[in-house]
């Protein structure tokens, strides 16, 4: 769930907008003991201090600060669509790496690293109190994820979508990624994440001061994918938990997969969705590290071939494309061929070759059938699962409340990674709530009315699928497969930039609180 250049090759290889080792929080069967919570002084304190990342802008030439010129040359080279989507850079951006104290899936003490993009120049959007924009990236299997390096593609997106325009960013890379002690990353869980994110915020904070970061009282709250619902997470956790602390100007979470019951009810239901081989071994871990009791042993929930080690296999060191080569994880075959029940579209979801065992499916379903969620907008969540993997799904829903913020929520309706009834429902749900101070702005890029809101955004939405699929047609590709290079692009290099583009803009008018 990445974004631009890495989105055109085929998604079994993506996912690298999608660990290895043990830790005082793993876990053997279905029992777990939990740690006395960390000191809550520890949290967000800054462990050692904000380090310059250098940025590579050519081979064998690397900057400590990229100078608007520069950027856009690296964006219009390495990222599709570069400055047209994202803007002329304005100001230039200096990349600073930290490393901060938060807590694991368990409550204890652990630590992780952050990126902070700080903007200078002579144009006055570069000066003075900057806006602060808190940034949620996508899934990742590769555990060197270190949005400090704009030699990636996410990254350089941000930078230059949002540093470049006049915005401190503060991107954390999460627990079990570039700077973190972690064997393991809670993907998902929602306490922890959001509790993340929080910290590195409070971490970078104390450190404006030292890296010429001068900060206004705007604060921004977006991610794009699994960052969208770390996002919504992050802005539920700040207006419930600590409002004296935080007063978000705005939000935007992008793509996410907000209604998790939804979300995973549909893919056992039999519409399984791409990538879902490796982001379902990683929801379930994370659930299994944070006591949820998922499973007594990994052969419970997957077939042989692959149960064993797939409980610390990610993130990892190998992409998504390797680990399938490797043999490790299935190509998106999730159910055995005569696994029922089978959506219509969704046959290579199915086969010999799968992850996940029958019978642990059929006990899915059995649970959906006797207890099923989703019966209504107004209370979605009024049901109580039983089956475990369930009963976590609904844990971590984030159905939950009423949005006080204004809230931008951006998706496409042909999404194959993340449906877009994440969107929809999440969404249906604010509106049901009936609260007056609900502020929803809602964009499906993929859209085709003549008229409404976004038009601009849509059209260029539709152009830019032209040009992919044209592109696919002139390199030899038949009508199908240009289709699937359509497919293939769409949530991560497609979607993203347009959805993160409209983000922008909503934070540009949004009124100071």
């Amino acid at each position: 769930m990445r974004n631009a250049r890495l989105a055109l090759i085929p998604l079994a290889m993506l996912l690298a907008s999608c660990g290895g080792g043990g830790s005082a929080g793993s876990q053997t069967g279905g029992v777990s003991v939990t740690p006395p919570a960390p000191p809550v002084s520890l949290r967000g304190q800054v462990i050692g201090s904000a380090t310059v990342a250098p940025v590579t802008i050519s081979p064998g030439v690397s900057v400590s600060t990229v100078e608007p010129a520069a950027l856009k040359a690296l964006v219009d080279a390495q990222t599709d669509f570069g400055s047209t989507v994202t803007g002329t850079p304005t100001c230039a951006i200096t990349v600073y790496a930290l490393k901060y104290h938060t807590i694991d899936s368990l409550a204890a003490d652990t630590q992780a690293g952050a990126a902070i993009y700080v903007p200078s120049g002579a144009n006055t959007a570069c000066q003075g109190g900057r806006p602060v924009m808190l940034y949620a990236h996508g899934t990742s299997v590769q555990k060197s994820t270190n949005m400090a390096n704009l030699s990636s593609n996410e990254p350089r997106l941000i930078a230059a979508m949002f540093a470049a325009q006049g915005y401190i960013v503060v991107a954390p890379n999460y627990v079990g990624y570039a700077g973190s002690t972690a064997g393991y990353h809670p993907y998902l869980d929602a306490e922890q994440q959001s509790a993340d994110m929080i910290d590195a915020l409070r971490a970078a904070r104390s450190v404006f001061g030292s890296i010429n970061a001068s900060a206004s009282a705007r604060l921004m709250v977006t991610g794009y994918s699994q960052g969208g619902f770390v996002a919504l997470a992050t802005q539920r956790a700040m207006q419930t938990k600590y409002p004296s602390e935080f007063a978000v100007t705005a939000a935007a979470p992008l793509s996410g997969p907000y209604a998790l019951t939804l979300f995973g009810d549909s893919i056992f239901n039999g519409a399984p969705t791409t990538g879902s081989a490796a982001f379902i071994p990683m929801l379930i871990n994370a659930g299994q590290r944070a006591g949820a009791a998922l499973y007594n042993s990994t052969g419970d929930i997957y077939e042989s071939k692959y149960a064993s080690g797939i409980d610390t296999l990610l993130p990892g060191t190998q992409s998504l494309g390797d680990l399938v080569a490797a043999g490790k994880l299935p190509n998106d075959v999730l159910f055995a061929s005569d696994s029922l029940p089978q959506a219509p579209g969704y046959g290579g979801f199915f086969g010999p070759d799968h992850l996940i065992k029958t019978s642990y499916r059929d006990s899915y379903l059995a649970d959906l059938k006797a207890n099923p969620c989703n019966g209504g907008n107004t209370a979605p969540l009024s049901c109580a699962p039983a089956q475990s993997l369930r009963k976590w799904l609904l844990k971590n829903d984030l159905r939950t409340y009423a949005p006080t913020v204004p809230l931008f929520l951006c998706g496409g309706d042909a999404d194959p990674l993340v449906p877009y009834a994440n969107t929809t429902a999440t969404a249906a749900y604010f509106r049901a709530q009936n609260t007056a101070s609900l502020q929803l702005s809602v964009l499906n890029v993929d859209d085709t009315a003549l008229t409404g809101p976004y038009l601009s955004t849509r059209a260029g939405f539709a152009a830019a699928k032209a040009l992919v699929r044209r592109a696919a047609l002139d390199q030899g590709a038949t009508p199908a497969a240009a289709d699937q290079a359509v497919k293939d692009a769409y949530h991560a290099g497609l979607v993203a930039p347009f959805c993160l583009r409209e983000a922008r803009a909503f934070f540009d008018s949004a009124p100071s609180r």
